[in-house]
């Protein structure tokens, strides 16, 4: 019988209790412990958690490219520094929060653009806190 991360026994892919070096080869021993339900790995919230996916090339240096899944939990409040969606203007958009004193900036991590300024005349409405990235490898 399967056990899983959340003790669900019928949800899951397998998952090794081994780690895999990201630096020097450790020795392999494909020990199977259990599996690995990514819903329960990646979300915290389900009422509030959703899935989007990221188009553009403004948060490439913080590891988000086109076409990566975005796992953002709507009831995480945005603190300096957290990657965030936000819809402004008609769209949304992914950047970086930054609220200093009375001003909020979003942030890309892209030189090739700007800042967003948060104004009265130009607000964003907050849709959540980023908090997994979910990538294709190839």
């Amino acid at each position: 019988m399967n056990k899983t991360i959340n003790g669900d026994e019928n949800a899951g892919m397998p998952f090794f209790a081994e780690e895999v070096a990201a630096g020097f080869p450790s020795p392999a021993t494909g020990e199977l412990n259990g599996s690995l339900d990514l819903n329960h790995l990646c979300i915290k919230h389900p009422a509030a958690t959703y899935y989007i996916r990221a188009r553009g090339e403004s948060m490439v240096d913080a590891g988000i490219a086109d076409g990566d899944i975005l796992v953002v939990d709507r009831s995480i409040t945005p603190r300096n520094g957290d990657i965030i969606i936000a819809e402004l203007e008609g769209a949304f958009t992914v950047k970086y929060y930054e609220k200093k004193a009375t001003q909020i900036r979003l942030i890309p991590a892209n030189p090739k653009f700007s800042p967003i300024i948060i104004t009265p005349a130009r607000q964003a409405t907050f849709f959540g806190v980023v908090t997994w990235v979910l990538k294709p490898t190839h």
